[in-house]
């Protein structure tokens, strides 16, 4: 696969935004933390207050990412960001506007995987970056597209069915588009958006069925 630009050039776009954006990825990755503590204790609005945030990333990628740096050197970027745009909207629509997406903990092992992906996102990825050579701010943080796509699926692996189908369709697509990174910009961490993916298909067919009360 020809790519229209060097690998050296799409680590050079790592660096240009996050010394630019500083200290934003700071604020995303509270933002993260934040969702992930109100599905853990849910109140009336804190479904609302995660689907903002998971809307908000991906606005977040799609314009400070995409359209100001990524377009620079690939002007697929442009699709990239109306692909993304429409994750964000969704995931409003849905989860802000019709409050159809609600988030809780429920140990079970759908919700165990989530938490996986989550943990993945928010700590082994920027670890396992920097322990394969692609050190900040050379190296993508949390808020890109890769990290954000494997975090938006944990969290969806969290919501409390039936739900919307809808909000999980972008996600699983840049699942399969990020991926591709692993293979051909040498970034392995993105080997996991397979994983992702996969999780995100299975998240799908399942968005319809009611979870299965124990008995008395």
């Amino acid at each position: 696969m020809q790519l229209p630009f060097t690998v050296d050039q799409f680590f050079d776009v790592f660096r240009a935004y996050n010394e630019s954006v500083w200290p934003a990825q700071i604020f995303l990755a509270a933002l993260a933390v934040t969702a992930l503590i109100l599905a853990f204790i849910p109140r009336c609005w804190s479904s609302v207050v995660v689907s903002l945030i998971l809307s908000f990333l991906w606005m977040w990628s799609a314009i400070a990412y995409h359209v100001l740096y990524f377009s620079r050197i690939n002007p697929l970027a442009w699709l990239f960001a109306a692909i993304s745009i429409v994750g964000s909207l969704g995931i409003a629509w849905h989860g802000v506007v019709r409050r159809a997406l609600r988030y809780a903990w429920d140990g079970g092992v759908r919700a165990g995987a989530g938490l996986l992906l989550v943990l993945f996102a928010l700590v082994i990825y920027p670890i396992w970056s920097s322990l394969g050579g692609h050190c900040y701010p050379a190296a993508p943080t949390f808020g890109l597209p890769c990290p954000t796509t494997i975090f938006t699926i944990g969290m969806m692996a969290l919501l409390v069915r039936p739900h919307p189908r809808m909000p999980l369709i972008v996600p699983v697509v840049w699942s399969g588009i990020g991926a591709q990174a692993a293979i051909f910009l040498g970034i392995p961490q993105d080997s996991f958006l397979g994983i992702a993916g996969l999780a995100g298909l299975a998240l799908l067919a399942t968005a319809g069925l009611r979870r299965k009360t124990r008995a008395a």
